[in-house]
Formats: C-alpha cells, sequence, structure tokens
C-alpha cells in the first residue's frame, strides 16, 4: 500500500495558470510561486456567492477522523457530478507536522498537492506572520530601552514573540539580559505562531486597508494606571502590514484530481479560531457555485468559532454541514483503548455513538444548518458495526453516508455529494449560539451550556478581575474565542463521550481587540504546544535529489 506521500509524488500536477484558469481566475490576478502554486489577487475577480459547506467533525481522537481528507474528496466529488466547485482550506503549521498530528494536506487518493511543499514552508505566509508578529515585539522593547515615552509597566506587557514550532522552552523566557545596552531585563514567552493574534487578525481583515486597522488596535500592554499602549502608538503597524502585503492574498494549489483550492491562513481551533480566512472563502464564493471548507478539530470548537465568530464577522451564511466520523473514534470514546480499535466492538461503537449525536444536534438545533452524517471508512470497519451505525442514526432521524474518498478519491464520496448537494436546496433557519448583545459571561455561558452541555461557567479570582477590566475598557460586546482541550467537551481531556455534571473553569481573559473578540481560556490548554517522545521529525528525511519522505 502507498504512504500518502508515495501518492501525492506519483501524481502528475497541471501547471498552476491551468488550474486558475479551470477556476475563471483571469491571468492578471494570478501571481506564480514556481509551476504549481501561486498567490490570487481578489481585487481582480468579481463574482455572486456560492454555497458555503462547512465540513466539521466529531470530538477528536488518537484514531483520526480525516475532515481534511473528508472536505477534499467532496470537492472532487462535486466537481465529478459536474458542479463548478472549490475548496477552501487551512495552511498547516509546522508545529504539528514536526510533532504528533502530522500534516494538513488530506490523506489517501483525497489530497492537495504540492504536499511537501503546502506542509512545509509553503509561500512563507507564516513566516511573515510570525515576523510581523516579532518586529512588534522588537519594538515594545526597543521603546521601553530608549526611555519608556508611553509608560509601559514592564509587569503589564502581554504581547508575545512567536515561532511556528511547538517549543515548550519558550513557554517562559527573560529577555534584555547582559547588561544595558542589551535592553531593559523582563520576563517574556513565546506563541505558536498559529496562535497569535497576527495570525487572526489576517484571516479575519477584509483587504489590506482593514488589516493595517486591525493591526493598530492590538494591545501590546498596559500603563501602570490601567491604560491600554497600542501598536498604532508605537507606530508598528504600517510596518508590520508592509511585511504582510503578499501575505495577505490567497494561495491556489489543486487536488490530485486537478479541482481548485485556496489555501490561506490556518489558525489553531483548540487555542485560536481555527478557520481559514475571509478573504480566501469570500473569493472562492465568487468562484465556485459550491465552496467546501472546514473548522479545527470536533465541531465544539472549529464549528463553534466558524459560525459564531467568522460568519458573524464577515456575514457569511453557510448551507449546510458535514459531519466526519469513523468507527474506530466512536469505539473510542466508547472506551476502548487505541491498540484495540480495529477489533469490532458492537457495544463500544453504541456507548461511543453519544458524542456523535450530540455534536449532530448542536448543528442542527443550535445553529440551525441540515447536516448529514460522513461515515469516513477504515479497512477495519465491518459489516456489522457500518450496519449498526447506520441504524443507529436513522433512529434518531440523522442523514448518513458512507464515504471512501481516502481510497478512491473524488469517486468515493460521490454519494456524499449528492446528499450535500439535496442539503444546501433546503430552507435553513442558520442563527448564532449566543448574540452580539450579550456579555462576556453570557455569551460563554451560551457556549458552555449550548454547546459543551456543562452546567456553568465559573471564573477564578484573576479571570473575574480581568473580566471587570475589560468591560471598563469598553469590550464587553466582542465575541468569544474559547481556548479548550479539543479531545473533550469538556475542559478535561480524559472525559472522553459525552460527559455531564461539569463547569468550565475559565482561568483566564484576555482581549484581541485587532482580531475583534476576546479569548477565554481555559483548563490546562497552553499557547505554545511541546513535541512528544517520538516526534514526527524523527522520520522525515530528504535525500540528495531533494526528495522528502517521511511526511504524512
Amino acid at each position: 500500500m502507498l504512504t500518502d506521500i508515495q501518492i501525492a509524488q506519483s501524481a502528475t500536477l497541471l501547471p498552476i495558470s491551468t488550474i486558475a484558469e479551470k477556476a475563471g481566475i483571469p491571468a492578471e490576478a494570478v501571481e506564480p510561486y514556481g509551476r504549481y502554486k501561486a498567490k490570487i489577487d481578489p481585487n481582480c475577480i468579481s463574482g455572486k456567492g456560492g454555497k458555503l459547506i462547512l465540513v466539521t467533525a466529531i470530538t477528536p481522537t488518537p484514531a483520526g477522523e480525516g475532515k481534511t481528507t473528508t472536505t477534499i474528496g467532496l470537492a472532487d466529488a462535486l466537481c465529478r457530478l459536474g458542479k463548478r466547485a472549490i475548496a477552501a482550506l487551512r495552511e498547516p503549521s509546522l508545529g504539528p507536522v514536526f510533532g504528533i498530528k502530522g500534516g494538513a494536506a488530506g490523506g489517501g487518493y483525497a489530497q492537495v498537492v504540492p504536499m511537501e511543499d503546502i506542509n512545509l514552508h509553503f509561500t512563507g505566509d507564516f513566516h511573515a506572520i510570525g515576523t510581523a508578529n516579532n518586529l512588534l515585539a522588537a519594538m515594545i522593547d526597543n521603546h521601553i530601552h530608549q526611555g519608556n515615552e508611553l509608560g509601559f509597566a514592564l509587569d503589564r506587557i502581554v504581547w508575545k514573540r512567536c515561532v511556528d514550532m511547538n517549543d515548550r522552552a519558550l513557554r517562559k523566557v527573560t529577555v534584555g539580559l547582559g547588561g544595558k545596552a542589551n535592553g531593559v531585563p523582563r520576563e517574556d514567552g513565546y506563541d505558536i505562531t498559529v496562535a497569535s493574534e497576527v495570525m487572526a487578525i489576517l484571516c479575519l481583515a477584509s483587504d489590506l486597508g482593514d488589516l493595517r486597522e486591525r493591526l493598530g488596535r492590538v494591545i501590546v500592554g498596559y500603563t501602570a494606571d490601567d491604560r491600554p499602549i497600542t501598536a498604532k502608538d508605537l507606530k508598528a503597524n504600517g510596518a508590520m502590514a508592509a511585511l504582510l502585503k503578499d501575505a495577505i492574498r490567497p494561495n491556489l494549489v489543486q487536488t490530485l484530481e486537478h479541482t481548485p483550492v485556496l489555501i490561506h491562513g490556518g489558525p489553531f481551533a483548540n487555542i485560536a479560531h481555527g478557520c481559514n480566512s475571509v478573504i480566501a472563502t469570500q473569493l472562492a464564493r465568487k468562484l465556485g457555485d459550491y465552496v467546501v471548507t472546514e473548522a479545527g478539530f470536533g465541531a465544539d470548537l472549529g464549528a463553534e468559532k466558524f459560525f459564531d465568530i467568522k460568519c458573524r464577522m464577515a456575514d457569511l451564511r453557510p448551507a449546510a454541514a458535514v459531519l466526519v466520523a469513523t468507527i474506530r473514534a466512536l469505539k473510542y470514546h466508547g472506551g476502548v483503548g487505541k491498540e484495540d480499535l480495529t477489533t469490532e466492538n458492537i457495544a463500544a461503537l453504541i456507548a461511543g455513538f453519544p458524542n456523535l449525536l450530540r455534536h449532530a444536534e448542536n448543528l442542527s438545533n443550535v445553529y440551525g444548518l441540515p447536516c448529514v452524517v460522513a461515515i469516513n471508512r477504515f479497512p477495519s470497519d465491518t459489516e456489522a458495526e457500518l450496519s449498526l451505525l447506520h441504524e443507529l442514526c436513522a433512529a434518531h432521524g440523522l442523514e448518513t453516508v458512507i464515504s471512501e474518498v481516502w481510497a478512491k478519491g473524488g469517486e468515493g464520496g460521490t454519494a456524499l455529494a449528492e446528499q450535500v448537494i439535496a442539503l444546501c436546496e433546503r430552507q435553513n433557519t442558520f442563527r448564532f449560539c449566543y448574540s452580539s448583545d450579550s456579555s462576556i459571561e453570557e455569551k460563554l455561558n451560551a457556549i458552555a451550556r449550548n454547546i459543551y452541555h456543562a452546567d456553568s461557567v465559573i471564573f477564578t479570582e484573576s479571570a473575574h478581575a480581568e473580566l471587570n477590566r475589560l468591560k471598563a475598557l469598553g469590550f464587553g460586546s466582542l465575541p468569544v474565542c474559547v481556548a479548550k482541550t479539543q479531545y473533550s467537551f469538556s475542559d478535561d481531556p480524559k472525559k472522553r463521550g459525552v460527559p455531564s455534571g461539569f463547569r468550565i473553569t475559565v482561568r483566564k481573559l484576555r482581549v484581541a481587540a485587532g482580531a475583534g473578540f476576546v479569548i477565554a481560556l481555559t483548563g490546562s490548554i497552553m499557547t505554545m504546544p511541546g513535541l512528544p517522545k517520538h516526534p514526527a521529525a524523527e522520520q522525515i528525511d530528504v535525500d540528495e535529489n531533494g526528495n522528502i519522505s517521511g511526511l504524512f
């Protein structure tokens, strides 16, 4: 059996100019980055709004669910049915690629290519975002070194440096050591680039001008009397925007079946808002009658933020949702260990099914969207298990389709595509989980009760003090972005399935004024991950001809 990278490397790619022409992109809007990648200028393109389809998933497990693979395969299948379809995806972060999760370019015969480029440096967007972030950090410390005219309180600087790598040693650092010439000593830290507010801003901005204005609103620290200091106060936002003038343009690539794909931006969904850029999504809607996009991790994280943050800010109205599930993952939620997931286990499947049901009911009942369950089939799935899952879904009124896009590409997703087309023709009553007029506490409790099914939200003493501070500063009406473990509806990653009788503990609040939301950190979630004992980097290599191996 071929590996993902072997399948990708054996594919015949079309020139990116051909893919652009297929997508209806004029030549003057295309800036090639080699033969198979390009930046697209959205200002050169006009068109109507295609139907937006969100692909999301049940609560993630070590077994994997195949959300990106399903997204790509669905776009290919729609094209096979004669529809003008395009996918809009996030860019992979180097942290997971070299850590534990691996790449994010799909799998099997449902991949975007060139897979190696997309998973590694791609077109340099993340480097530009990290550089803009760190320019601002450098300007903060330089300002303090040069006299601190703005009056930074050294213990109230909230802007961190960033790097796109899982590096736990950088979570807390001390800068400015070595004497007066090296700056003023203070405690600092690093976030992973995909958790940076600059990433969020790039993904939520409507154009370069909006990007520059949002960067100016970023709060980097406070004075001793609690006055916020912004990037604009430091006169940094213009230079930051200059660094991002190319990164703000979406990237065009292709699937193995030559379906056009826009890949742009990549905030994590467990610690950020988890969606590709608004600019790429809006561009895709101009180009395609059907736009297939995804949101990170499970529907309680990625989908919630896609709806309540991205759709609210960009005035998007999705037409339908696809909920990806696997037999293996459901058995895991039913209590089976990872090593036994390939063994038939009807009892565990029944025990794990409520996790799927809760996500599906959230999509339909909370957000008012028609939804189809896509069973991402694995070779170890038995007919008895597949039949039972169909019966369980049917008993609860859930429409279900088996997806075989990993093994068969678009051909394995035609049944799913037909169901999605039908769903898009239905009238839906899309709505948000909470009102914009609600307070921060009300918004958090709405998410906790309606999406996580928690009893309530509680705040630590320091988080409650920050809550009052944010209200006093005028940020009480912003949407909320919950940083929470992806492995559970709760804030405890060990609670599988559908936990009940729990409360969500908010230990820290902070405002992302440029992005336009308040971040609530819950449980033990961190904004800088660490590498596992045996990181994927140990298996990645390159030969003397530049051929990469070990990516997955």
